[in-house]
């Protein structure tokens, strides 16, 4: 797994979690990230592809999460939900991308940002969701 794409993954999940705050244009988001990061220690098409897909795509994101989640997806803390959408998006739209190593990335951004435990948390829920989404790619890899 590239540094750079797991720097776009940090970025990203940062953006996304503006976002979801602070309701915030996503062109601005992209844009001030843009300004303030160095550009050359990530990958600025996979950040964006990230940055603007979640959102994009929220309602089927949400949808592929809810029964893998024991609560409702607002009441996630908002780190965690924004790790999740981003896991999910990945395992739903970038396929080249090992279901395993979306997981990996997914707890390693819970661990920075979110909640002491919350990285079992997202590991549990994403695990749920890549046996529906990637059904093939886990049962072959087990």
């Amino acid at each position: 797994m590239s540094e750079k794409r797991s720097q776009s993954r940090r970025h990203a999940v940062q953006a996304i979690y503006q976002w979801q705050m602070a309701g915030q244009d996503l062109g601005d988001i992209a844009n001030q990230f843009l300004e303030e990061q160095d550009i050359q220690s990530f990958e600025v098409p996979y950040f964006q592809d990230l940055l603007h897909g979640v959102p994009k795509h929220l309602g089927e994101l949400d949808r592929l999460l809810k029964p893998a989640l024991d609560r409702a997806i607002e009441s996630v803390d908002p780190v965690e939900r924004a790790v999740l959408r981003l896991g999910v998006y990945e395992l739903s739209y970038h396929l080249e991308v090992p279901y395993r190593v979306v997981i990996n990335e997914a707890v390693e951004l819970a661990k920075i940002f979110g909640a002491e435990q919350g990285h079992k948390f997202v590991n549990g829920v994403l695990d749920r969701v890549a046996k529906k989404v990637r059904a093939l790619e886990v049962t072959n890899k087990q």
